[in-house]
């Protein structure tokens, strides 16, 4: 089993930010734990090589996905439902990669999951069935690496300055101010903020919003023992009600009521977490 990310190699990492590997066994349990995903600032293509997974937002009924799904940034926590047996390889973009690689304007695939052979290529299904037939974990990195490589060769828009601002937001934690984004992106404000929400599928205050409380909710599950208040410092909220606004909105919880949720996640249940959460925790530098 295995809850991993991987760094692509470099000439992609203009629009890919890593890999993600999961594979969950239960041994045949029928009480197989849901798990809260929270927002983070990310858009995902999903291949489920195994069993299924189905979906819960607020106020909807679960849906069962399709084997090939392109997930854009979310704003609220949903349900996820896997089965006994499950494998699903992500490919995990930069915050614009989408709206570069498709010319579709980000904020219509907000809190979507489509059927990414809609979006891309039906040539998706035959990466899916590599992937299934693969044998282990590094050959299904390799096929995903060449699937990428075939993606981004199709990239309908060059580099703009947006581009690396969007992920200078993401390595300083969120805590860059508008005025300062605008500048490093060669816009005024008002231009930024159109740009950026065509670009990433939010505006940029919510991406940053979003940015912080992902920060905080790794630090907290790499290390439970902290407490709120330097989590609070650490991560540039003005006291812990500032806090518990953002954890109430992105996933309808206080901290403490959603990290003692967090507690029985499918990956905790299996130990695959320690790793993993503690780069998560450290992939922040202050500028």
């Amino acid at each position: 089993m295995i809850l991993n990310e991987f760094l692509p190699k470099a000439p992609l990492r203009e629009f890919i930010q890593c890999y993600r590997i999961i594979h969950f066994e239960f041994g045949g349990s029928k009480d197989i734990p849901v798990k809260s995903y929270a927002p983070k600032p990310e858009c995902v293509l999903h291949f489920f090589l195994r069993d299924f997974w189905a979906v819960q937002k607020n106020g909807s009924e679960k849906c069962m996905q399709p084997s090939i799904v392109l997930l854009g940034q979310r704003t609220s926590v949903v349900q996820q439902f896997t089965g006994d047996s499950f494998i699903s390889v992500q490919v995990v973009f930069q915050p614009t990669a989408i709206f570069r690689l498709t010319g579709i304007p980000a904020h219509e695939l907000t809190n979507e999951h489509i059927d990414a052979t809609l979006i891309f290529s039906t040539d998706l299904q035959d990466t899916l069935t590599r992937l299934q037939d693969a044998n282990t974990y590094n050959e299904m990195l390799s096929i995903i690496e060449s699937a990428s490589f075939e993606l981004i060769r199709k990239s309908r828009m060059d580099s703009k300055p947006l581009d690396t601002v969007t992920q200078k937001m993401i390595y300083s934690g969120g805590n860059l101010s508008l005025d300062t984004l605008a500048g490093n992106a060669c816009l005024c404000t008002k231009q930024f903020k159109r740009k950026f929400y065509e670009s990433v599928g939010v505006n940029p205050k919510t991406y940053s919003r979003i940015i912080r409380f992902n920060r905080a909710y790794n630090i907290k599950n790499a290390f439970p023992e902290r407490d709120w208040l330097d989590i609070i410092v650490e991560c540039g909220y003005y006291d812990y009600q500032h806090l518990v606004r953002d954890y109430k909105e992105f996933t309808s919880k206080t901290p403490n009521e959603f990290h003692q949720q967090e507690s029985n996640a499918p990956e905790r249940i299996l130990g695959l977490t320690d790793h993993l959460y503690q780069h998560r925790a450290n992939s922040f530098v202050r500028s």
